[in-house]
């Protein structure tokens, strides 16, 4: 526990300069939730392709997670305060062409312009968040009103959405970003002070293309294996992604002043956390694909109503994020990482005794559970990775950590949900049923949605007999990918609390957390 010097506490100010970095989280969890409920009334209007449906769905996570590192190290050079109000000025101008999009093309486009803004986003508050709470006990609760801004926006999207789509367009979701803009570009100037590195060097044009398109790749090739199984085209993109990210590395080596500060991966109290906070997001993105098919194709739920029955968990994890800084505050970051990540195996643990027949509780109760675990890892994870480095490389650590959480989740997606895939199609019978057309039950092999498609083409028992194996083969898919989450939470408890000694942490957030003087503050 380390105590507080009150000449460095942040004042009335800062607080109120937090809710207004709270607004682009907010807005940031909504736009990725309402999307999914606006899906059936967008295929609708606009027909697109299959194709143009995936780039639909995935542009904006793409150009997110490709450009959060160059948009972390623009930050530092020109200041945050000015990147954070350029990037929210962007998202409004797309959320507009977005929600009036006439084409499918149209539609990606303005979801790429998006993900380029909302790289911005992220990377700006967490950096003003580390500059403008200089005092560690602040700090962290501060992080907790950050993550808590996204439990918020996860607990609004499905009402608001649903609301909306009831009354006006799909195009509708999308407008809600507007007013939330319009708020952060009036108050970000008053509230908000500015910070910048002067001394910064130039950005480098040729690792800031190394990083983005090696991510981009990563990502890429990651929702392919997720979504296709381990297709040519999926492999050969994650392994283009690698290459090239250990071409940026090799180039950050060489260079006097790098993009990317290396060094700070030394560091255990920086390394640890990070690892921490993007294996936790690999095991919830992972689980949250399983449960979303869960309730709409094995309970049969609309997406609406499947949507309103992840309002619990996204409850959960704004509580979480309420109470983890009050207990962060009062003992070791070592053994709050390691009490929240068991709490959260616990929830992974209740997920594995889900049934096919009836599983709705024993969902709901451990998707809570889970949520209440894991909100306080991210706040301390990220408190820990933030404070590790030096304030003038702010924007650059938020980054990193970004696309560290980006990464892990994509590949959560991806490697939990192979081994899903692996089990449901183990589980059915290699040779079609009599009176099944072998292309059929090859389709009803390949995923559950298949199956129950499938099943719809069929006389009613067979079609129901099929159905029904499916759902049992899914369901086992999804125990089998819960319980190798919760090893890994497991795991990740244990590492915690033995890895993140004592010294190094009462270091890390002893150390004198006040800007450099190479640190240029305006207000």
């Amino acid at each position: 526990m380390t105590t507080s010097d009150p000449s460095r506490r942040a004042g009335l100010r800062e607080w109120a300069g937090l809710a207004v970095l709270a607004l682009p989280c907010l807005l940031v969890s909504m736009d990725a939730n309402v999307l999914g409920l606006a899906l059936p009334a967008l295929t609708a209007d606009l027909q697109p392709t299959s194709a143009q449906l995936l780039w639909i769905v995935d542009s904006y996570v793409f150009f997110v997670a490709g450009m959060l590192i160059t948009m972390g190290v623009l930050g530092d050079r020109i200041g945050r305060r000015r990147l954070l109000l350029i990037g929210g000025a962007a998202f409004g101008v797309a959320s507009l062409l977005a929600a009036f999009s006439t084409s499918a093309a149209m539609l990606i486009t303005a979801r790429a312009v998006l993900g380029v803004a909302g790289a911005t986003l992220m990377p700006s508050t967490l950096s003003l968040i580390r500059n403008m709470f200089t005092d560690p006990r602040q700090r962290t609760t501060a992080f907790g009103v950050w993550t808590a801004s996204f439990a918020m926006g996860g607990v609004i999207a499905p009402l608001v959405a649903g609301l909306l789509l009831r009354h006006f367009w799909w195009g509708s979701v999308f407008l809600v970003a507007v007013p939330v803009i319009v708020l952060l570009l009036v108050f970000g100037p008053v509230l908000l002070p500015e910070f910048c590195n002067p001394d910064a060097t130039r950005i480098d044009l040729r690792s800031a293309a190394l990083s983005l398109i090696a991510v981009l790749a990563v990502v890429f090739g990651l929702k392919r294996l997720a979504q296709g199984g381990g297709e040519p085209t999926a492999v050969l993109s994650v392994a283009v992604g690698v290459v090239l990210a250990v071409a940026f590395v090799r180039r950050q080596r060489r260079q006097a002043s790098p993009s990317m500060d290396l060094q700070l991966f030394r560091r255990r109290a920086f390394t640890m956390p990070l690892a921490t906070n993007g294996l936790a997001f690999f095991v919830l993105y992972g689980s949250q694909l399983f449960v979303a098919q869960y309730l709409q194709l094995v309970l049969g739920l609309s997406a609406l109503r499947a949507g309103l029955w992840t309002i619990p968990s996204a409850v959960a994890y704004l509580v979480g994020s309420v109470l983890g800084p009050m207990i962060a505050n009062r003992v070791r970051p070592a053994v709050m990482l390691g009490s929240s990540l068991l709490v959260s195996a616990v929830g992974f643990g209740l997920l594995t005794q889900v049934r096919a027949a009836s599983g709705l509780v024993v969902v709901v109760t451990g998707s809570v559970v889970l949520s209440l675990g894991l909100s306080p890892v991210y706040i301390v994870a990220t408190e820990m990775t933030i404070s590790a480095a030096p304030p003038e490389r702010a924007g650059a650590a938020s980054a990193i950590l970004e696309t560290c959480a980006e990464l892990g989740g994509a590949l959560g997606i991806a490697v939990l949900g192979s081994i899903g895939a692996a089990v449901y199609r183990h589980s059915l019978p290699d040779v079609a049923p009599p009176g099944v057309n072998p292309e059929l039950w090859e389709s009803a092999r390949s995923t559950l949605g298949g199956a129950i498609a499938a099943a719809q083409r069929l006389p009613a028992r067979a079609g129901d007999e099929l159905a029904d194996e499916a759902r049992d083969a899914f369901t086992r898919g999804f125990q089998v990918a819960h319980t190798v989450g919760t090893a890994i939470i497991v795991v990740l408890a244990v590492a915690s609390l033995l890895l993140l000694t004592r010294s190094e942490l009462t270091s890390s957030r002893r150390e004198d957390p006040r800007p450099s003087a190479e640190l240029q503050r305006s207000q």
